[in-house]
């Protein structure tokens, strides 16, 4: 007599159960309030440094490929002038910068905390095919009848530029001071000077329309690559998530393949 008792009370329990899980996570996948993650979903924005172009912009396709219904647009520019955007109000989901200071001016003004040094840079000096200043060393560039073109003072390539040529112990007087690493290409490029001091990873990436004069060990420069979701992020889940896909192994691979070298 006792036995429907003791089945009506199972019954009780799985369903009390079963209602507990059912409130854990919310049927739409979005965050619950028992902390569950947020879906990796919708669009971000990346503010990055000009020299990830190439590389960042591979990134963004495989992270989306691997995470539908995300979209990553990039802005890529000098990193003292991204950092600058976001001090301002930039809206924005990461930051990814070309110089350690331009990222600690950003934890500074509270945008971001906890960046990651994901890969690193050195310099070199660009020069067209033909190398019509006959350009064969950094000493070169202290000749007054070199047309050379460096990054403004502020911005990651110039500063690692000028400690490139203090390190040499010469002086250089550029003909030009571009706004990032990618306007030094260019005026390469168009024969506008006869040399540019760019990044390792920009000679590569420019392939056989520029040629690379390398630069010494001892006397050469190279700069850090942090990252970090900033705060004011609208779609924190996934920015985040494009952060740990940088500095993931897929990641790593595609840095290192663009002339990256890790930290």
């Amino acid at each position: 007599m006792r036995r429907p008792c003791v089945v009506l009370s199972l019954v009780i329990l799985i369903t009390s159960l079963t209602g507990c899980g059912d409130s854990g996570v919310a049927a739409s996948g979005t965050a619950s309030p028992t902390g569950m993650a947020a879906p990796v979903t919708g669009p971000i924005v990346v503010l990055a440094a000009a020299s990830l172009t190439e590389s960042f912009t591979t990134l963004g396709e495989q992270f989306e490929q691997q995470h539908p219904g995300t979209t990553v647009s990039f802005s890529f520019a000098g990193s003292s002038a991204l950092a600058a955007q976001i001090e301002d109000g930039s809206p924005a989901d990461v930051f990814a910068s070309a110089s350690s200071a331009n990222m600690d001016q950003v934890v500074a003004s509270g945008d971001a905390t906890s960046p990651i040094t994901f890969a690193t840079n050195s310099m070199q000096i660009a020069t067209s095919p033909d190398n019509p200043g006959r350009v064969d060393s950094l000493d070169d560039l202290a000749d007054p009848s070199v047309k050379t073109a460096v990054c403004q003072p502020q911005v990651p390539c110039g500063v690692a530029a000028e400690k490139a040529f203090a390190n040499a112990g010469i002086t250089v007087s550029p003909v030009t001071l571009e706004p990032d690493v990618k306007a030094v290409l260019s005026k390469v490029r168009l024969d506008e000077v006869d040399a540019g001091m760019v990044y390792v990873t920009d000679v590569l990436a420019a392939g056989h329309e520029v040629a690379g004069v390398a630069i010494p060990a001892d006397v050469n420069a190279s700069t850090a690559y942090p990252i970090a979701r900033l705060h004011g992020s609208t779609n924190p889940a996934t920015a985040q998530a494009f952060v740990e896909y940088v500095l993931s192994p897929a990641g790593e691979s595609v840095l290192t393949a663009a002339g990256f070298a890790q930290p």
